[in-house]
């Protein structure tokens, strides 16, 4: 990635953009599309971007101001998932080309410096260097770290939603899928007991597929170790061989693990944050790519409009997180409550009436990041179609909030 090399000009900035991930480098793109002048602050700036992105097809902007190139979808198709019995997804299901993702929300009009944002003061960005750049906004996507937040709620240990994959020939995937995509396999084909599992089986583009063990969250997430043996035993089970299953080769082996409960962050005067620092990763499916890539545009119209300081600060807030969006993920993280306090028999069953809802209502609370009406109606209909028993542990992590995990009842 050329603009990685790149030092700053000295010419003015209108927009300092903290961390050089998929959030901060489309809000970077956008707002540079738009003819304000961005500056990008990252540490490694250069480095490429190694997680596998997917996303439901019609959320991948291909289309508009800030549209991305064809290329960075490498498939796309419908999906299946497997619970007690299999679901066809309710739309179409798109596996992201990472590289080209990356090169495309490389944008040759920002400036990139070399470095780490640990501060703001007095309207400028402080650098672990020691140096100081000018910065009348500053748009935090440091992560869930959140290391330019002046004070935050903690949380000890975090959910977490981790996994391991493993990337094989087309060939050897076809014997565990079928050829099919398949979001997500509940079976319990791995043997081990306690809090299950699912398998995540994508093309990533050629003749590579990813097949990867999924643990939604835990406080805290289900360890690596564990997952890369029940992956290797799910395998093992759907009869590949041992020497079909690199789980050694680290060139072919992919590990997740991300917060999905980051704290509120409170951010000094001048500071707006994206992404995972805003919180927004989705608490149950851990998605926030496309999202991102929406409020970017969103983000970049707000601010292009706007010459007044104050006015900027204002309106990006507002367009990274308008009231509708605060108040639908506010109903999302008792979601999460509801899932870290599910008995581990109950999860595949939930997910049995989930993907037996109308498409509509699948969507709504997949998607639909700031329609608190059409949050309402797809958690409404989630608790209809529970059986008596998922409706009252629905209730009780309503009631009861933050769950800790049953991780002392699931043998890890």
């Amino acid at each position: 990635m050329g603009a990685g090399d790149r030092r700053l000009s000295g010419r003015r900035t209108d927009v300092l953009v903290a961390g050089g991930g998929p959030a901060g480098w489309s809000a970077a793109r956008a707002c540079a599309r738009r003819g304000l002048a961005v500056t990008l602050v990252d540490p490694h700036p250069g480095r490429r971007w190694r997680h596998t992105y997917g996303a439901w097809a019609d959320e991948v902007p291909l289309t508009g101001p800030d549209a991305l190139p064809g290329d960075v979808v490498a498939t796309s198709g419908p999906g299946f998932a497997i619970a007690r019995q299999e679901h066809t997804l309710a739309g179409s299901y798109a596996v992201l080309d990472t590289g080209a993702l990356q090169e495309a929300l490389c944008h040759p009009d920002v400036e990139v410096h070399r470095d780490r944002v640990v501060a703001v003061s007095d309207g400028a960005a402080v650098l672990d260097g020691g140096g100081r750049l000018a910065a009348p906004l500053v748009l935090d996507a440091t992560g869930a770290a959140q290391v330019l937040s002046r004070s935050r709620r903690r949380v000890s240990p975090p959910a977490e939603q981790t996994a391991v994959g493993v990337v094989v020939p087309a060939s050897v995937a076809a014997r565990v899928t079928g050829g099919r995509l398949v979001f997500m396999d509940w079976r319990p084909l791995h043997g081990h007991p306690g809090w299950p599992t699912f398998l995540y089986a994508i093309p990533l583009g050629g003749d590579d597929w990813l097949l990867e063990e999924t643990s939604l969250a835990r406080r805290p997430g289900l360890p690596l170790p564990e997952l890369t043996e029940r992956l290797r035993r799910r395998l093992l089970a759907c009869g590949l061989t041992a020497d079909e299953i690199p789980l050694d080769d680290r060139t072919r082996v992919e590990h997740v693990r991300f917060a999905v409960d980051t704290p509120t962050h409170r951010s000094p005067a001048g500071v707006v944050p994206l992404g995972a620092a805003a919180s927004l990763v989705h608490p149950a499916t851990g998605y926030s790519l496309t999202h991102s890539l929406a409020i970017a545009t969103r983000l970049a119209d707000a601010l292009a409009t706007r010459r007044d300081h104050a006015d900027r600060v204002d309106a990006a807030g507002r367009a990274v997180r308008p009231a509708a969006g605060h108040v639908v993920h506010a109903m999302r993280r008792r979601g999460l409550d509801v899932l870290l306090r599910m008995p581990p028999a109950d999860v595949p069953e939930f997910f049995e009436r989930f993907f037996s809802l109308p498409a509509a209502a699948q969507r709504g609370y997949l998607g639909a990041h700031d329609d608190v009406a059409a949050s309402m109606r797809a958690m409404l209909s989630v608790f209809v179609h529970l059986s008596p028993r998922l409706r009252r542990h629905l209730i009780a992590g309503s009631l009861l909030g933050a769950g800790r995990g049953r991780s002392g009842e699931d043998g890890y």
